[in-house]
């Protein structure tokens, strides 16, 4: 069971990402942030390369919705894999690999992300949110 959140706060543009999991240390290989750049999560069978390289890629100009593409295609194990994220616009991008464990999904809104895998049902996307 793991679920999470990317947010950007459009009044002030800090960022934050929460998680909450069964995955024992999962505060050093899920949530990644840099200030004025973005926040990502990546969760289910986790690459924490997706952080650095994603915020690199922010940095660099591209969207979130470039940034996850770039990611997912460049990885093999994306079907096992969930990343969300959101730029310091408030953009936001998410991917949930098709064999992640029964219930997953991600739900994007405006400057934030809400994304799980191993739930109880949609109901916990929604909640979070």
């Amino acid at each position: 069971m793991t679920f999470s959140i990317v947010a950007r706060d459009a009044q002030t543009g800090l960022l934050g990402i929460a998680v909450t999991t069964k995955f024992f240390g999962v505060g050093s290989l899920c949530p990644f942030a840099r200030a004025g750049v973005g926040a990502i999560a990546t969760q289910a069978l986790v690459n924490p390369t997706f952080g650095p390289r994603g915020l690199q890629l922010l940095e660099q100009g591209l969207s979130p919705d470039d940034v996850a593409d770039t990611l997912f295609q460049a990885d093999d194990g994306r079907d096992h894999r969930q990343l969300h994220l959101v730029d310091a616009q408030g953009r936001v991008a998410a991917r949930s690999g098709s064999e992640c464990i029964d219930w997953f999904g991600h739900h994007t809104y405006a400057d934030f992300s809400v994304a799980g895998n191993m739930l109880a049902g949609p109901q916990v996307i929604a909640e979070t949110a």
